[in-house]
């Protein structure tokens, strides 16, 4: 039998943000470990084919501290990394507050995913 070939990133292929969200470790200024999402958000009720949805959650351990809902779509991936790393470097700096008020406007705004790191 024939050793397997490199894999594919599992992104080629279908997958969005329903699939995968994006995820972003922080820390905060006040040196809690905190971590940026930016995908569909969890619903019981409401299947993740059918919700087109996207939020961005701030959470600290098992408790979200901030979720806003945002302009992007589920398609949106590279636009979903790019405001995950520009919210966690406001984040980290201590320019954002971690509250959702702070991270709204990032969230009602489309941002380039060209955007440096």
């Amino acid at each position: 039998m024939p050793a397997p070939g490199p894999r594919r990133p599992l992104r080629s292929r279908g997958v969005s943000l329903r699939g995968r969200p994006v995820e972003q470790p922080v820390v905060l200024p006040d040196g809690r470990d905190a971590l940026v999402r930016v995908g569909i958000p969890d619903d019981p009720y409401i299947s993740r084919k059918e919700f087109g949805t996207v939020s961005l959650e701030l959470w600290t351990g098992d408790e979200a501290v901030a979720a806003v809902n945002t302009v992007l779509g589920p398609e949106h991936e590279s636009e979903a990394r790019a405001l995950a790393r520009e919210v966690a470097a406001g984040l980290e700096s201590g320019e954002l507050e971690p509250t959702a008020g702070a991270l709204e406007p990032l969230a009602e705004r489309f941002p380039s995913a060209r955007e440096a790191p």
